[in-house]
């Protein structure tokens, strides 16, 4: 199973919101392309990067700073936040992204993300599905979808989509362990797509056990940054790996 860290930005510094609320925001001193020095220098390959004033702003804020982490550390990073057209697909990968994160788009307007799919490839195009009771929310967390995480997968299978990440909003941020179930089923329902575990992480041992069920790769953030998993431990499961 594949560990991604995660580091989110607002105005170009690492933050962490509690279950997606921008009230809710700690900022941290650690400067982003410092953090993605440590993770390379661990062993991490991928790294998650979600531009939160972009998410706010409906197009991407923060593309200076992808620029800085490619550079820096050759990282294979996946991006989200304000990818709603494809002007701002292209700034991102022109940027260095290796990997694209599209939520809203995709429900908003599929045939956008389908064309994305065919387009760029599946293998740089994941899409992201935050989920509240077992269906997609939109526009920040603000808005009921009005589709299934399931359903919504199910629509873009027909265009090769290999990758999602799903977010179980309740437990984002909250450290209290992730929904282990949702995420195995959705691996086992779909064994073409490569689920990525997001939201609750709190130890090593929620990853020991999301590994047992199935799951291919988890996104950890809060943890490492409130000291519950450290970089030495990462390096470690990343050496057994």
């Amino acid at each position: 199973m594949e560990l991604i860290p995660a580091i989110d930005l607002i105005a170009g510094r690492t933050v962490r919101l509690t279950q997606g609320d921008y009230g809710q925001t700690k900022i941290y001193d650690s400067e982003p392309v410092d953090m993605a020095r440590r993770y390379a220098d661990c062993g991490v390959r991928r790294l998650h990067i979600v531009d939160l004033d972009g998410a706010k702003a409906k197009a991407p804020c923060n593309l200076r700073t992808l620029e800085k982490v490619v550079t820096a550390t050759g990282l294979d990073v996946e991006w989200g936040g304000g990818i709603k057209d494809s002007v701002a697909m292209q700034q991102a990968i022109d940027a260095g992204a290796s990997r694209v994160i599209c939520g809203s788009v995709a429900v908003d307007n599929p045939e956008l993300f389908a064309q994305w799919l065919q387009e760029y490839g599946a293998s740089r195009i994941i899409l992201g599905a935050d989920v509240r009771d077992g269906r997609v929310a939109t526009h920040g967390w603000l808005k009921d979808g009005g589709v299934g995480v399931e359903e919504l997968v199910e629509t873009f299978l027909p265009y090769n989509l290999s990758q999602l990440i799903c977010t179980d909003i309740s437990r984002d941020g909250m450290l209290q362990g992730p929904n282990l179930p949702l995420y195995e089923q959705l691996q086992q329902r779909f064994p073409t797509v490569d689920v990525t575990l997001s939201g609750g992480v709190s130890s090593m041992d929620d990853l020991e056990r999301a590994r047992e069920c199935g799951v291919r790769a988890a996104i950890i953030g809060k943890a490492i940054y409130e000291g519950r998993i450290t970089l030495k431990e990462i390096e470690k499961w990343l050496l057994n790996e």
